[in-house]
């Protein structure tokens, strides 16, 4: 097997695409991580007369997790 600069760069590329899809998961966890906050507010916002008030705590933890 022979090491040519094409299969050299070839593999530079794959793996800079790797790194930056990585970086780009690890970025993405934060939001990930707050789902089921913004989820659970978003489910008593529905709610008629006091939904808002009592999403309140439920967005207050989104926000801490994921500002």
């Amino acid at each position: 097997m022979t090491n040519s600069p094409n299969a050299r760069s070839r593999g530079r590329s794959i793996a800079r695409w790797l790194v930056v899809a990585l970086c780009g998961a690890a970025l993405s966890g934060c939001g990930l991580a707050a789902a089921p906050c913004r989820v659970a507010s978003a489910g008593l916002k529905i709610v008629p007369v006091v939904g808002h008030v009592a999403a309140a705590p439920t967005d207050a933890c989104a926000d801490v997790i994921d500002p």
